[in-house]
Formats: structure tokens, sequence, C-alpha cells
């Protein structure tokens, strides 16, 4: 087969992709013409859909029809793309704006996936932030009663953890500031697992290296364990998922799709994977090596700030979603919500 002839063949395979992305319905090879600048015969372009056929990359679903495109076509349709096409200033400005609009950290992730949903008119998935790369950045005491302190501890990347504790013995007022003073010399920049080895040992003040006056040392074993149950017991993995009513058009291709969505296990196992910030991941398919993703395609990146990898981000649809426009859309909505977290 002559260069010519393989590159004509690649432009009809991306016009089929194409139009069946488009319109979801077979591709024959009188709508290609019509549709498409070939410059070839109806005979040539049937000659070329054969060849395809047989390459395994078109199949038909009734001897009259026209082709729909395979797994293998839609891994090559991707890995032909360039570039991922830019959004618009204003879809960008829109995004920024909305994201801005967030309270905390988890609202921001609420946000970033409603808006990938409206977006690309698919299920969009967020994992939040694994609690072993946050660091403490400040823990707040807050004294509700006499015997009843609020602790809210603050992560580098916005999340916020509250705590009740209830005391052995009465605080005073004048007592909170020293417990702040103690609790956060112990927490502040650490990693929350090295934070909770920290806590423990203040515990013992032989060897926390941490002074801690008698009458707030019971205080302080009181918060210290409640703040080592928050950090060890608290969920690594959670996941947050928007837009799921809009698989349900292609539900009766994809069965299992929306279980293994509810099930969380098999999205966030892959969201867990994907680890480069500005890189866009897609899985077609049985690429995935889930059964339960067989069907369907996964466009994922990850989402930071200050250059690490907080979680993954991204897209659940059938195989035949818009590649090109939802990889540009959950790059973009990736990227706001870095900066957004970030403050920049």
């Amino acid at each position: 087969m002559s260069g010519a002839t393989h590159e004509r063949r690649q432009e009809v395979l991306r016009a089929i992709v194409a139009d069946y992305i488009s319109l979801q319905e077979p591709v024959g090879s009188k709508a290609l013409l019509e549709r498409h600048k070939l410059n070839v015969s109806s005979a040539t372009i049937r000659n070329d859909m054969a060849a395809l056929e047989a390459g395994g990359y078109i199949v038909s679903q009734h001897a009259s029809s026209g082709r729909i495109p395979t797994q293998k076509a839609y891994r090559l349709f991707v890995d032909s793309l360039d570039e991922v096409k830019p959004l618009s200033v204003a879809e960008r400005t829109a995004i920024l704006k909305f994201l801005e609009g967030g309270v905390d950290l988890e609202d921001v992730l609420r946000r970033s996936v409603q808006l990938l949903s409206q977006l690309t008119r698919q299920a969009a998935v967020v994992q939040l932030p694994n609690l072993k790369v946050s660091r403490v950045k400040h823990c707040e005491v807050v004294l509700l009663s006499p015997v009843r302190l609020l602790l809210v501890l603050i992560t580098d990347n916005g999340r916020v953890d509250q705590r009740n504790v209830e005391l052995d013995q009465v605080c005073e007022p004048e007592q909170v500031g020293r417990l702040k003073e103690v609790l956060n010399r112990a927490l502040d920049g650490k990693t929350l697992p090295d934070a909770s080895v920290a806590l423990a040992e203040l515990a013992d003040p032989a060897h926390s290296g941490i002074a801690v006056d008698a009458d707030i040392q019971g205080h302080v074993l009181r918060c210290a364990t409640v703040l080592i149950e928050t950090l060890v017991e608290q969920p690594n993995d959670r996941l947050i998922l928007a837009g799921a009513s809009n698989l349900s058009r292609v539900a009766k291709d994809l069965p299992t799709l929306l279980e293994a969505l509810e099930e969380q296990v098999v999205v966030l196992k892959l969201l867990a994977n994907v680890q480069d910030l500005g890189h866009v991941s897609v899985l077609i398919g049985e690429e995935s090596g889930d059964d339960q993703l067989s069907q369907a395609s996964v466009v994922a990146t990850g989402y930071g700030s200050q250059g690490a990898t907080l979680g993954g981000l991204g897209v659940v649809g059938p195989t035949y979603l818009d590649y090109s426009g939802t990889m540009s859309k959950v790059l973009a909505v990736a990227q706001y919500v870095g900066r957004v977290l970030g403050g920049q």
C-alpha cells in the first residue's frame, strides 16, 4: 500500500470517527463524500472502508448499513490529535469566575465537576486530595463551653476538618491561647502522618521536646487523642460525582457504567494513577482493565497547587464522546482549579 493510499485511509477513518461522534449514526460512503472534501470516487471510498473494516477499525451493524468505529479507531483518532484545541477567552473567564466562588477546597472541587459535566454533557468525577500529601497549616481552638472545645484543622490545600473535644476538667479562657500554641508547635508544616506522630509524642512530655504547662496537660492529651483519630481514620480517597444523569441516554449501551460510578472503587483507582499536571490521559474501553468500563472512555488529568498533584479530575462517558473538546475542557478546568487552590 502506497503512502498516499495509507494517508487517504487515515483521513477517511478520521472522517468516520468525527461523523459518528457528532451524529451517533452508522456512517456510509455516500454520506462521507457529501460531508467531506475527500476528492475521490465513491468506489475508492468503499474500497478504503473495506480495508479499514478488514483492519478492525470499523464494523458493520447490519449488512446494508453504514459503519461504526471500533475502540481501535478511537485510539488512533486520539493519538493523531496534534494538540488540544484551546477554549475561548469567554469560556475560560466563565470557568475561573465560577470556581473562584467556592468557599473551601471541597466546594471548589464540587463546582469543578458540576462545570465539567455541563461543558461536556457527560459524567464528571474528581478525587478529593490524598491526605498523605497534605500539610497542616493551622489549628484553631475555640472554647464552646467550660468543658467543650472546637478544633478546626486547616491544611495547605484548603481542606478543613472540625472536631468537638469533650474535656475531663474545666478549661479557663486564658488557657485556650496556650493550648493553641502547643498544638500548633506540634502540627505546623507537618504532613498528616507526621502530625499524628507529633501529637502522640505530646502525650509523653519527655519525648515531645515541647514544653506543656501542667495545668493544660489534660486538655492537650484530650485534643491530641481526638486529632489523631481524625488524621488516621479520615479516608484518603473520596469521589465527587456530577452529571450521572447525562449518561441515562446511553445507559442501555453501558449497563454497568453507572454501577461503577456509584461504587467509586474502579474510577478512584484510575484517577489515582493520573499524576501528571498538564497532561491528559485517555483510556478507551477495555484499556481501563475493568469490565464495568469496557464500553466507556475516561478522560482525566491531575489537579494541584504549588506543582504538587492533589488528585485526579476527569470525565466518564461512552467511547464515542467528543475527545478533542473533552480533553481541552478537562485540562482547562483542572488548571483553573489549581490556580484557585493556589490563590493565584
